[in-house]
């Protein structure tokens, strides 16, 4: 089976994605129709799925040659990660990470258990495009291509980065501004010049090491500063948020237009 979100990695290019909270195959549809993004991450960490859903989601996906990431939530992630690989997602976004000893730990959970190392057995499902695993050797090496991504949200995860960049089978990272200011003790819009400075940071360590850094924005004009600081990897919106922006600023225009 061929992996084309690692396919991507591997050639250097510059990769869109968006994220979805809905399950619904459909909007995997619209999105992939436009042509303009290269993967879908799935919010499992907030919003309810279901197995089948995984499974519809990924066939979707690859109607339109487009690629499915998942984000679990933490103390589940080995078990939600390994049904969403075997259901046909080409990468996972894990959450909550602090230490390399840590991300070590959950990438070996899911790589095939072989003389190599792992301890994933075969797993007879779909995996990518329902594809024929029949050979073990095979199956090891193509579950050994899933797209392995970490979250920066931690304090102590930013004072270990150097570490956590350091372990090989990591392919990209992301800041999180949100939980790293929680756990901070204070508001990110309290203080938005440290949380800058310590993004900033994060990216061009990441970079440093060689590690892809993926961002995300709320709109494409945001994207000018990440680019110029060298990221190529990006993620345009979250269904839910747009959502709320459009129903929210457009009913405050269209109640001042009907009543003045």
């Amino acid at each position: 089976m061929i992996n084309q979100l690692r396919k991507k990695l591997k050639e250097k290019e510059v990769i869109i994605a968006t994220r979805i909270d809905f399950t619904w195959p459909q909007l995997i549809e619209i999105i992939g129709s436009n042509e303009l993004y290269d993967y879908v991450e799935f919010l499992a960490e907030y919003a309810p799925f279901d197995h089948y859903d995984l499974e519809n989601m990924a066939r979707a996906a690859e109607l339109h040659n487009i690629s499915m990431i998942i984000k679990p939530d933490y103390h589940n992630r080995i078990y939600v990660a390994q049904k969403a690989m075997a259901s046909g997602f080409e990468g996972i976004l894990f959450t909550d990470h602090t230490t390399a000893a840590e991300v070590r730990e959950t990438i070996r959970q899911i790589t095939p258990a072989t003389p190599d190392g792992g301890a994933l057995g075969f797993v007879n499902r779909r995996w990518i495009r329902n594809a024929n695993l029949s050979s073990q050797m095979d199956y090891a090496r193509d579950v050994c291509d899933i797209v392995k991504g970490f979250m920066i949200e931690k304090v102590e995860a930013v004072h270990n980065l150097e570490e956590i960049c350091q372990v090989e089978e990591v392919d990209f990272l992301q800041f999180g501004p949100a939980d790293f200011s929680m756990n901070s003790g204070f508001d990110k819009s309290a203080h938005p010049d440290e949380v800058k400075e310590v993004e900033k940071y994060v990216i061009e360590t990441a970079l440093r090491y060689g590690k892809r850094i993926r961002v995300e924005i709320r709109n494409a004009a945001d994207a000018a500063y990440y680019y110029e600081l060298g990221v190529r990897d990006f993620a345009l919106g979250t269904d839910l948020r747009i959502l709320k922006d459009f129903y929210k600023n457009e009913g405050d225009q269209l109640k001042e237009i009907i009543m003045g």
